[in-house]
């Protein structure tokens, strides 16, 4: 028996159990990040010609809109509905790899389908099945994280947004090389592969505390006015990018800007995005707090908007496109801190697709069909639109820091 008390038969049976306790933490990293890469990849795959395919697959541009607006409506309806699944059952990890293994299997379906009524089908059952992805993820990355203390959500999520980069870059080259159904094959395998890594990430402790059953488990949400506020932040700021994300590349085209500048300055966002999830971000949450960082990224959103509002000069837009990390990253690691601080466990998978299809998908959806209009009568000016959601959004994001006591 040695100091601890402890006979050299039990510390020989407690060996084992204390190097695969070791072996987890060093393993859970690189899992998350191989989680989030293939999702992100996956994403980045088949984005960017899924409305081509459908094309080549003999939808009309009429039929295209309505199978696409399908699909975000299924997606805000389904998000929900698996994070309940996922809370009411303590069982976030396999919800998430069930989910996954669901949309690489029916990503494959898009390539039997022809025609209108098919790849409708097709297009809203893959919609359910990726709606809870990402929120999922992050839920068990977020947990992981604070759990074991050996690394910062952040890094993950911006491994996330590089594979989102390289996937997009890729599919380029799968088209050019095998065609449009290329993109299939490639995204479908990439969510099998998030599937596989699911299984490798750790799962959340489980839970002593009671399960919130039904509609309380959102009641209980929305009752809580810093998680309103957050939602409303949200919804503002990163929604205030539909307008930039569906007429920016029109709107420089329109002013001479060639093609190459024009990735160039998309590239530069993306990078700077990265920067912020791995390096700047964590450095500037924990001097600043959630509150005054979600304060900046709104400033932040208010300068951005006001210079593509005002110039088309592409050294002016090269400074704005540089905000994108403040705006869209730095606001989006302060609310994974404050959902952390204001939610109970038992309702954390819930509150995460809460964020991401009210805070995110419907804000983005409804700003999107708004970005049409307003550039049609305003053009390039219709960005100090956006640059007022971001201003509303300062005075609120600075509440966040008050009440934290009764959220």
């Amino acid at each position: 028996m040695d100091a601890t008390g402890k006979t050299p038969a039990a510390r020989r049976a407690a060996a084992p159990a204390a190097r695969r306790a070791a072996a987890a933490a060093r393993g859970s990293f690189p899992a998350f990040v191989l989680l989030q890469g293939a999702l992100y990849a996956a994403y980045g795959t088949e984005a960017p010609f899924l409305p081509s395919f459908l094309g080549e697959r003999g939808l009309s541009p009429g039929e295209i809109g309505v199978a696409l607006a399908a699909g975000t409506l299924m997606r805000l309806a389904a998000g929900p509905v698996a994070g309940h699944l996922a809370d009411r059952y303590d069982a976030t990890r396999l919800v998430l790899g069930s989910a996954a293994a669901a949309a690489g299997l029916i990503s494959f379906a898009y390539l039997l389908g022809h025609g209108f009524w098919p790849l409708l089908a097709i297009g809203v059952a893959h919609a359910a099945a990726i709606a809870a992805l990402a929120p999922l993820a992050d839920t068990l990355a977020l947990a992981a994280a604070e759990r074991e203390g050996t690394f910062s959500y952040g890094w993950v999520r911006g491994a996330g947004s590089a594979a989102f980069v390289l996937g997009t870059l890729a599919s380029g080259q799968l088209v050019a090389w095998a065609g449009l159904a290329s993109i299939i094959v490639s995204s479908g395998a990439l969510f099998l592969a998030m599937a596989l890594a699911a299984a490798r990430v750790p799962p959340a402790p489980r839970r002593q505390e009671a399960t919130s059953l039904g509609l309380d488990g959102l009641r209980d949400l929305l009752a809580r006015p810093r998680f309103r506020r957050m939602l409303l932040v949200a919804a503002l700021v990163i929604g205030s990018q539909a307008l930039n994300d569906a007429f920016a590349v029109i709107c420089w085209r329109e002013a001479g800007i060639g093609a190459g500048t024009i990735s160039l300055l998309w590239s530069e966002a993306v990078a700077s995005e990265v920067v912020v999830f791995v390096l700047a971000g964590p450095w500037l949450l924990a001097r600043l707090g959630p509150a005054r960082a979600a304060t900046l990224a709104a400033l932040a959103g208010v300068a951005r908007w006001s210079l593509m509002a005002s110039t088309t000069a592409v050294p002016i837009l090269a400074v704005g496109q540089l905000a994108h990390g403040l705006t869209f990253a730095l606001l989006h690691l302060a609310n994974m801190r404050l959902i952390a601080e204001i939610v109970p466990e038992r309702l954390a998978a819930t509150s995460q697709t809460l964020y991401g299809t009210l805070g995110l998908g419907l804000a983005s959806a409804v700003l999107t069909a708004a970005a049409g209009l307003l550039y049609g009568h305003l053009g390039a000016g219709a960005f100090w639109a956006m640059a007022a959601l971001c201003a509303a959004a300062v005075p609120l994001a600075a509440g966040l820091g008050r009440g934290a006591a009764a959220a």
